[in-house]
């Protein structure tokens, strides 16, 4: 049997939205946090929810990181933080998610509130101020020992 992972040696899982099937912003996700010292499982475009929850419990991640660029991120976000938080082995993983929320530009406060309130951790816009919480997030999650 192997010992849990200690903080600093759990990837952060990334992952397209479910209707989602850009990569390129799952590539600069991946790139981000490594370049903050974090080791990335990068799931790619489309992810259903199962396969999500899966590897979420599979590799007992620090961070779910929920990407967006095609606008539908506000509705499938809500619909695969429900199905995560449901999971009662999930209840305490932290999960943000970020990019292109609406169809019509950037979510308003009401929006990403409900976001939180369904159970994101935090709410990114595809902003400057959006990426710039985004890496103090990940500069506050534990980082890797370098052997």
């Amino acid at each position: 049997m192997s010992n849990p992972p200690t903080p600093g040696d759990q990837p952060v899982l990334v992952a397209g939205g479910i209707s989602d099937s850009h990569t390129w912003n799952l590539v600069y996700l991946q790139l981000l946090i490594e370049e903050h010292g974090h080791r990335v499982v990068n799931l790619g475009p489309c992810v259903p929810e199962d396969l999500l929850i899966g590897e979420t419990l599979e590799c007992d991640p620090a961070l779910v990181v929920i990407s967006s660029v095609n606008g539908h991120g506000y509705h499938d976000g809500m619909r695969t933080v429900t199905r995560l938080r449901e999971h009662p082995g999930l209840s305490g993983v932290p999960v943000v998610i970020g990019g292109k929320l609406g169809i019509a530009g950037p979510c308003g406060d009401e929006e990403a509130a409900a976001l939180r309130a369904a159970g994101y951790d935090a709410v990114f816009e595809e902003t400057a101020d959006g990426i710039a919480a985004f890496r103090r997030l990940l500069d506050a999650l534990p980082q890797r020992a370098l052997v």
